[in-house]
């Protein structure tokens, strides 16, 4: 549903939720007034959803609706110099992690969003059908398929490429939302570990960041739901990431989004199994995975 060229999209079995799509791509920056506008004409076309959801944007992190609200997080670095963040935010092993993909021949650019290029994250995509423990979903991609995928926001982004002997080893697509420049994706082939690809990425980015004078460098949640510290979060860490919290609003449409809102139902299953039996079970789910694509794998080497 379009709603003054805003589209909404509905998620959600049991408890339907409705939010902005894309919402994480677009500058809002909504007043009290618009916010009020807004959910009148949701409920004036009598939208098919339990809740409506949506946060506020970096770098307003100070609550500013009198709505049902929890805290959600970015990592985040605050940008002032490219030197802070080198001496200041990053430890040793990271900065040695930089210099050691350097010295083992990694060049870094930024690329046009060409066929070239195209192909070469085919090439990513297509290296191994797991990645970080879960089934990856873009594995077996064709050509029409990743050009179409990553086709958005061109106009506000950069791909950031790694290459080595000019084959394509990692690139992140960097979109630009005001003052905010976010990671859309990264990504970096496993058979070049050794060259510290994704560290020699952030680094790109950060520099870019610097150039264009952002606010704030996301790279996507830093606590995932009751997780607590895992190892993504310990790499955001490593490369001078830190937790911002904003604002998430949850206002109740109609007798069930006031339930779903007051036991909190529309943070799902994950959010209610104990931290220790979800890290067991992740960890399970890591480890089926790998025995069930190894033989693949070893098939491909």
């Amino acid at each position: 549903m379009n709603i003054d060229n805003i589209e909404f999209v509905i998620t959600g079995k049991l408890i339907k939720v409705a939010s902005i799509k894309d919402e994480l791509w677009i500058e809002k920056h909504f007043t009290q007034k618009e916010i009020d506008a807004l959910l009148q004409e949701i409920k004036h076309r009598k939208l098919k959803a339990a809740i409506f959801t949506f946060c506020q944007d970096l770098p307003d992190t100070q609550p500013k609706f009198n709505y049902p609200m929890e805290w959600d997080n970015f990592a985040a670095i605050e940008i002032s110099t490219y030197d802070n963040w080198w001496m200041k935010k990053l430890p040793q092993v990271t900065r040695k992690s930089v210099r050691r993909g350097y010295k083992r021949g990694v060049e870094v650019r930024v690329s046009e969003f060409d066929d070239k290029l195209v192909e070469g994250i085919v090439n990513i995509y297509n290296e191994t059908p797991v990645r970080q423990g879960r089934k990856f979903p873009h594995y077996g991609a064709d050509f029409d398929y990743v050009k179409k995928g990553n086709a958005s926001y061109l106009n506000s982004s950069d791909f950031i490429c790694a290459y080595h002997q000019e084959t394509l080893i990692g690139f992140i697509k960097l979109v630009y939302i005001g003052s905010v420049a976010q990671i859309m994706q990264i990504i970096s082939m496993n058979k070049h570990q050794d060259k510290r690809t994704t560290n020699i990425l952030i680094a790109k980015a950060v520099e870019i960041c610097v150039e264009k004078k952002m606010r704030y460098f996301i790279y996507g949640k830093y606590i995932y739901g009751n997780k607590g510290e895992s190892p993504i979060t310990i790499f955001k860490e490593r490369n001078g990431f830190e937790m911002i919290q904003y604002p998430r609003y949850y206002i109740p449409l109609s007798a069930v989004g006031k339930l779903a809102v007051k036991f909190k139902l529309y943070q799902g299953l994950d959010s209610f199994i104990p931290k220790k039996l979800l890290i067991f079970l992740l960890n399970l789910r890591a480890r089926w995975y790998q025995k069930q694509y190894q033989p693949e794998q070893d098939d491909a080497e």
